[in-house]
């Protein structure tokens, strides 16, 4: 028990590395996640933050393979117009996506679980990263970054830098800090345009810039092809469309991303990421 968060079991490290399921969508991403996390020969935590309505029996492939720690979390206690004024239709209408579409089972609103994870004083640091991500590289030195460090969320134009992506950041688990933030959220007629990533700008103006490589978005594949190299990309992530989904606009262009998060979901061999062609200009 943490904090009155119920854990699967005890910490193991004062590190780790957290990712928030909150539908069968994002287990399945997970496990792919957690299976890359592994993979770089990490000792560290990897923490699982997952809501209530997540079936265990989604959740069960990521215990003894990845020996997850899986901690389940409420929602947070926001008030109802605030619950309004995020809801997918009401955001989505105000704040359309007009870059990528964000698959139907996106829900806005679940996003700032994800500030629970200040929740976990049992960790001296912690690096949160969405389930629709793949670590390609060991990113252990994240772990000595300061509060609050994020990449920015550049895949059209340099125009980008002056935005985080909350996809991947470090953070400094502290209960007050917890506590200052649902105050600073939850203020009247708040409304977070791009929720949880506005919010935590807004929270941390003075933010630490990772490298774009500590969260290579996806459509920098097509959009900025130059940027592209195998070798320097720490962690992938599959912002907008997801690389499970059946079919999708971009999944033709974006085939051979999604045939790597295809064998890391999978149980077999991982492809050597150095020996991977790079996008054609």
């Amino acid at each position: 028990m943490t904090h009155g968060l119920q854990a699967n079991r005890p910490a193991k490290s004062q590190h780790a590395f957290v990712t928030l399921v909150t539908n069968a969508d994002y287990a399945l991403g997970a496990k792919a996640l957690l299976r890359s996390i592994r993979h770089t020969g990490t000792d560290a935590d990897c923490v699982v933050l997952h809501t209530g309505g997540v079936p265990r029996a989604e959740l069960e492939p990521l215990l003894a393979p990845f020996d997850a720690r899986l901690v389940r979390v409420d929602l947070l206690p926001t008030s109802d117009a605030f619950n309004e004024a995020h809801a997918r239709d009401r955001i989505h209408g105000i704040a359309p996506f007009t870059k990528g579409e964000k698959p139907t089972f996106h829900t806005p609103l679940d996003n700032f679980t994800k500030l629970r994870l200040w929740q976990l004083t049992e960790y001296e640091s912690v690096v949160f990263i969405d389930a629709d991500a793949l670590m390609l590289k060991n990113c252990e030195r994240l772990f000595e970054y300061p509060e609050f460090s994020s990449a920015p969320n550049v895949y059209e134009s340099l125009a980008d830098f002056h935005r985080l992506n909350s996809g991947v950041f470090t953070a400094r688990p502290n209960v007050m800090t917890f506590e200052s933030m649902l105050v600073e959220l939850d203020t009247p007629g708040a409304f977070w345009r791009r929720t949880d990533q506005t919010f935590l700008q807004h929270y941390f103006p003075d933010w630490h810039g990772l490298p774009v490589f500590d969260n290579m978005l996806q459509y920098v594949w097509f959009n900025m092809p130059e940027l592209w190299n195998w070798p320097s990309i720490h962690i992938l992530h599959y912002q907008y469309e997801k690389p499970w989904q059946d079919s999708h606009p971009k999944a033709e262009q974006l085939a051979p991303l999604i045939a790597l998060w295809e064998a890391f979901a999978g149980d077999g061999p991982i492809p050597d990421i150095s020996s991977l062609p790079g996008p054609q200009p």
